[in-house]
């Protein structure tokens, strides 16, 4: 069941959900749909950040952590009268948009860090998308791009805010990109809007962000 939203909240909870609380809610079979409420982010909380990364938040982003500060979402199926948690929606809070690129994702010594990954003669850092003509440029690990982490995709992957360009100084445009488990970038979207209007259309599904990868999402998640 949604938890109860204070007062203040109330009002902007149908407009964040898009509604879809109320969907899962009426679905068969579905449960324990849980909304955690969250505080608006403070904006010195969000000056600060930019100020720490060098770089601006995008104004959909900002107006995004002024309403709640981060965003998580979770529902469940029965099976057997046995609730078996299903969907899961999230969106870092100001404080967890945490940059990725500089140091290692591994835990053995001596591991490469992600800038060490960097291939320069991938195809002039192309990316292989599926249904897109325009075949953006990829993210970089190394100075070249800004990266931070919107979701961390119950460790199927990640979901991250990407600024391309970097130098002379940081541009202010971004996009939502996926990075899988085998460190290969997907394109999501220019806009935080439009991915947050995906991750919800997409009910938080298992792995939902393959759909936009070559190869798609696995059997195992398609059973679900």
């Amino acid at each position: 069941m949604e938890e109860k939203p204070s007062a203040g909240i109330r009002p902007h909870l149908d407009k964040l959900t898009l509604g879809v609380t109320r969907i899962l809610e009426t679905s068969p079979g579905v449960s324990d749909v849980t909304l955690v409420e969250k505080e608006p982010a403070d904006r010195h909380a969000i000056i600060s950040w930019e100020q720490k990364n060098a770089c601006i938040l995008p104004e959909d982003l900002k107006n995004f952590y002024l309403m709640t500060d981060g965003f998580q979402m979770t529902w469940s199926v029965k099976i057997d009268d046995t609730p078996m948690p299903l969907g899961s929606m999230v969106i870092n809070s100001i404080s967890k948009l945490c940059r990725l690129g500089g140091s290692s994702m591994y835990t053995v010594p001596n591991a490469p860090s992600l800038a060490d990954l960097e291939d320069d003669t991938d195809e002039e850092g192309k990316v292989l998308l599926t249904g897109n003509e325009d075949k953006p440029e990829k993210p970089h690990f190394d100075s070249r791009s800004l990266i931070f982490e919107l979701d961390p995709c119950n460790g199927n992957g990640k979901v991250c805010l990407v600024y391309r360009h970097t130098k002379p100084v940081v541009s202010p445009d971004t996009e939502i990109w996926f990075l899988d488990r085998a460190l290969y970038w997907h394109f999501l979207t220019k806009t935080f809007t439009a991915y947050y209007r995906l991750l919800i259309t997409h009910l938080g599904l298992p792995q939902w962000q393959y759909a936009f990868t070559s190869y798609g999402v696995s059997p195992q998640a398609k059973l679900c």
